[in-house]
């Protein structure tokens, strides 16, 4: 196309105050406000524009605007089918809250709510009230604090109890975690010098009593929830180093990352350190996260004693780290689940991942009736994951329904850009439906959304 005609074509685009007036778009362009109007008129004619300029050709219409209109209705922040079969997806918000968490979220956000008084006194009280009792019963510590998510949790223990001072930890447990954050990174952002000890896969307790100092601040273990060591691998229990914190004086601080409250049971699920059993072995501080295997929002979770939280609490850091009133109500009526003695049944995550197979074949079976026979489409055995960094092991029988169509990262791109957005997986140029994360009432949605996208072509 030479200069001439590709200027004759840019001429032929119509201006946004043509569009505002175009009788034939009032009608949708009265469904939003002015503002949406003119950024969906603009956004249609600068794509339109772009089309040209590459060359490319491109008849505007209305149509144009009338997607883009759909586009800017469409919230950022959307809710998503999950058929990955990873159950704490991070890309995907990690775990579901449990409905009575999300009425709660909702009861409190309508209004005014009582997060720092104390009505029975009539004085200021503290935003963490809600749950430190909780908490406390569930895990057997003294004491409990709650900032707004694993990271900073890490960083502020790192920061009160060792700011200045060295932090012993096994080189197999200095961890990368989400986002390319690693353990030494926020040491130092603490201020905490690092004292490396063990090999890669084998630490013993006097790699650790060998490396005290007079400037030794605690001693670290990390849990190793991202990963595992298989083989030649040897790491002390968090029973040994309590012994020996307590025997040089020392403060013994766990990260459990995961945050398994009670045992969890379920085919495929490995076996997981609960936050009570690093208490009961003598660890003087033990942090975890809420939207992990706890299956609350995201939040840090800080346990211990008495003595040492109040230390943390009255850290200048914890203010910048501290949760809001929405984090505290989905937090408080989570624990409660726990203390209903109903967190199997009521809590998504556990829920998911507890699944007897028979019933996700059913599932599957199901959404294959959905399909029909217009669709080329099967249901395979398949493994779901934890995800989330979380039992890294860990293999969970599942089922899916594999499709059959052509262009299968095109087709899954296409499924994502849906209403509702759908997200699988591709495995082997099949795109794969796991059923473990697509409730019941999904399976329909999911079945309008393929046919959607193959458009009558496979």
């Amino acid at each position: 196309m030479n200069d001439h005609s590709l200027n004759e074509r840019l001429r032929t685009l119509p201006s946004v105050d043509e569009l505002l007036t175009r009788a034939s778009l009032q009608t949708t362009l009265r469904e939003v406000s002015h503002a949406v109007a003119v950024k969906a008129c603009r956004e249609a004619v600068a794509s339109a524009r772009a089309v040209m300029l590459r060359g490319q050709s491109n008849q505007f219409s209305d149509d144009d605007v009338r997607a883009a209109v759909e586009r800017l209705r469409q919230p950022k922040l959307r809710r998503v089918l999950n058929a990955t079969g990873v159950v704490l997806h991070t890309n995907l918000g990690r775990a579901p809250l449990a409905e009575r968490a999300v009425q709660r979220v909702a009861e409190i956000a309508r209004g005014y709510c009582n997060l720092e008084i104390d009505l029975d006194e009539g004085e200021r009280g503290s935003r963490y009230a809600p749950v430190v009792e909780a908490l406390c019963e569930l895990t057997g510590a003294e004491d409990a604090l709650v900032v707004n998510n694993g990271a900073a949790a890490v960083l502020l223990v790192l920061s009160a109890l060792a700011s200045g001072r060295e932090a012993i930890v096994s080189r197999g447990e200095l961890v990368e975690i989400g986002g390319a954050f690693r353990i030494p990174d926020v040491m130092r952002q603490a201020g905490a010098r690092l004292v490396e000890v063990g090999a890669t896969n084998r630490t013993r307790l006097s790699d650790y009593a060998d490396a005290v100092t007079a400037q030794t601040g605690l001693l670290l273990k990390v849990h190793q929830s991202n990963f595992a060591q298989v083989g030649f691998a040897e790491s002390v229990s968090t029973k040994a180093l309590a012994h020996l914190a307590k025997e040089r004086a020392l403060t013994l601080y766990e990260d459990l990352g995961s945050g398994v409250l009670r045992a969890m049971h379920g085919e495929g699920l490995p076996t997981e350190p609960t936050v009570s059993s690093a208490v009961a072995a003598g660890a003087d501080v033990v942090s975890f996260s809420g939207d992990k295997l706890l299956g609350g929002p995201q939040a840090g979770i800080i346990v211990g004693t008495k003595r040492l939280l109040e230390g943390l609490r009255s850290h200048p850091l914890n203010r910048a780290l501290r949760v809001d009133k929405l984090t505290v109500a989905a937090l408080e009526a989570t624990l409660e689940l726990y203390r209903d003695g109903v967190e199997d049944t009521e809590l998504p995550v556990r829920a998911l991942l507890s699944q007897p197979l028979p019933t996700l074949r059913a599932r599957a079976e199901r959404l294959s009736s959905l399909l029909g026979a217009g669709v080329p489409h099967r249901v395979v055995p398949s493994f779901s994951q934890v995800g989330g960094g979380s039992m890294p092991l860990s293999a969970v029988p599942s089922f899916s329904v594999a499709l059959g169509v052509r262009q299968p990262a095109e087709f899954h791109d296409r499924l994502r850009a849906g209403s509702p957005p759908l997200v699988a997986r591709l495995n082997d140029g099949e795109v794969w439906l796991d059923v473990r994360c697509l409730d019941e009432a999904d399976l329909d949605g999911v079945a309008r959304a393929i046919a959607t996208t193959l458009g009558g072509s496979v």
